[in-house]
């Protein structure tokens, strides 16, 4: 046996190298496994690349229209090179901080792919590693949609990031906040777009008032929008794509699957190790993070309903302080926040009006137009809607959405409202600084009421 740690960690993406971290502040002996770069897909290959070319498109669409604010430019145009330059400067950079961090906390990097033994140590190449706990964070793979597989000019998300010339016409199929990301950034750089849903409605996870909010936007923006209808009879050639979907035919430069993501499980040897899955393929775990095989934990995508990097980092937290035998708490599933960042946000928590509904609450609901705030005229936030969803009988706030230019910062409020129990009455007395947008979840909570002031 190659080496002794307290805590073996496979996988170094945000769930996984937070974890480390975290293992190594309570004075365990740690060490990550790492196939790739630190920071895993999340930092390398799919949040930070896109949100690092999304703050392009935001620039970019200011400059060309910044002479109505008394800024004159002339000669703006989009150097792609110099964008794909940037958002790999920006994952390496965080890349390299990841290791400093490791390094800081004396978290030992071991290279290559990590699997369990039957006694839940971790095997890498022939070496064997003896773990006191092992915490699984190898997140998840993108999956294509029947009868297609990625290749050439159909691509995954992280493909679309990183396409090496601004296409002409892209399609993307799924219209999740991956795909919706990608059509929003895509359109603000001129590029046509079609964005194609199955379900009835973009962003089918959010509340309904919000996706059309975002769809009116999109729609405004230039991207095409089909809900309802898959897309079929694909046909890849060398220098487009072609296919049909809701009873018309399109062919595009580049066809971008994000439909949807797996477990990335293969190859961590499960089975051998008694770590059982659940019916959906993620494994079966409790709330502390911890699988039926007792000394191995699972984070992330990996497991529970929800894959978002920030969920998988508080899980990592989790675990690791349970492997340390520390005191710890599990985590609220349902306070999980849901963060998009096409243009407009979106951000999220708690439960739609209409899932509030089908559980059976009575519920009561405040609106607020963030325009209506003195700061959605002076930050040019014209879509802008906060929503609140509040129990009828307490006041209990049951979900929050935000629609708007910042609502993914806006909605940490609101997270911290409904982890404290508190309710909109608490909310429509707290004051907010003026001239801000937050305003809009003040007048939201009074809205519930009837008494919102800028409405």
């Amino acid at each position: 046996m190659a080496d002794s740690f307290d805590t073996i960690v496979i996988g170094g993406g945000p769930g996984g190298y937070v974890a480390a971290i975290r293992s190594a502040q309570l004075g365990r002996k740690t060490a990550v496994v790492e196939r790739d770069k630190a920071g895993g897909r999340c930092l390398n290959y799919a949040c930070i690349p896109a949100k690092t070319i999304l703050r392009t498109a935001e620039i970019y669409t200011e400059a060309k229209g910044s002479a109505e604010l008394g800024v004159v430019a002339s000669d703006v145009r989009l150097d792609w090179d110099a964008v794909g330059k940037r958002r790999a400067s920006v994952s390496e950079t965080l890349s390299s901080g990841v290791k400093l961090l490791w390094d800081k906390n004396k978290v030992k990097m071991i290279e290559g792919d990590g699997s369990l033994t039957a006694d839940g140590n971790v095997k890498v190449g022939e070496e064997v590693y003896e773990a006191g706990a092992t915490i699984l964070a190898t997140g998840s793979v993108a999956l294509p949609i029947p009868g297609v597989e990625f290749g050439g000019r159909v691509v995954d998300t992280w493909g679309a990031w990183s396409l090496p010339e601004l296409p002409q016409k892209i399609a993307v199929v799924g219209a999740g906040a991956s795909g919706a990301e990608i059509a929003s950034a895509y359109a603000r750089f001129g590029v046509e777009v079609i964005l194609i849903e199955m379900l009835p409605q973009i962003l089918p996870a959010e509340d309904k008032d919000m996706a059309k909010v975002v769809e009116r936007a999109f729609k405004k923006q230039g991207i095409e929008i089909s809900t309802g209808a898959p897309v079929e009879n694909v046909e890849a050639g060398d220098s487009s794509v072609k296919f049909t979907y809701d009873d018309k035919s399109a062919e595009v430069d580049y066809l971008c699957i994000a439909g949807g993501r797996g477990p990335d499980t293969e190859g961590l040897g499960l089975q051998e190790a008694g770590v059982e899955l659940e019916e959906n393929g993620k494994i079966k775990v409790d709330g502390y993070q911890q699988t039926t095989n007792p000394k191995v934990y699972a984070i992330g995508d990996l497991v529970n309903k929800k894959a978002l990097a920030h969920k998988a980092s508080e899980e990592g937290v989790v675990a690791a302080e349970k492997a340390a035998g520390v005191e710890t708490h599990p985590i609220d599933q349902e306070l999980m926040v849901g963060a998009t960042f096409t243009h407009p946000q979106v951000a999220s928590v708690g439960l739609t009006e209409a899932a509030a509904k089908e559980a059976g609450h009575q519920v009561k609901v405040g609106k607020q137009k963030i325009a209506g705030e003195g700061a959605g005229t002076v930050y040019d936030d014209k879509e802008g809607l906060v929503k609140l969803v509040v129990d009828a009988k307490y006041g209990e706030v049951l979900g929050a959405h935000i629609v708007g230019n910042r609502a993914c910062d806006m909605i940490a409020e609101l997270v911290a409202t409904m982890a404290l129990e508190g309710g909109y009455q608490e909310l429509s007395r707290i004051v907010h600084p003026h001239p801000t947008v937050s305003e809009a979840v003040l007048d939201a909570a009074r809205a519930v009421d009837g008494w919102p002031i800028h409405a």
